[in-house]
């Protein structure tokens, strides 16, 4: 299955690792030293200059501008019959 994050880019949701939204406040210095690193590393690809989460996979780091409960819930809905944890 695979799960639509915005622009026109989809990834096999076996293929995630977590889905964080950034817009929380909860949000700690380690997930800014995170993405700091991934961006210096080049591992990072941008859907939006405005992300409201990003998705870690095995192979990248996308920023999206969809919300990551939307995203949960379009992974949840796509997978219909087994769990997801994201």
């Amino acid at each position: 299955m695979f799960l639509h994050i915005g622009q026109e880019v989809s990834i096999l949701i076996k293929d995630i690792v977590a889905i964080i939204d950034l817009k929380t406040k909860y949000n700690s210095q380690c997930t800014k030293e995170f993405l700091n690193v991934a961006a210096e590393e080049d591992f990072i690809v941008s859907l939006t200059t405005e992300p409201n989460s990003f998705i870690v996979t095995t192979e990248r780091i996308y920023l999206s501008p969809i919300s990551a409960m939307t995203l949960k819930k379009r992974a949840s809905d796509g997978i219909k019959g087994n769990r997801v944890q994201i």
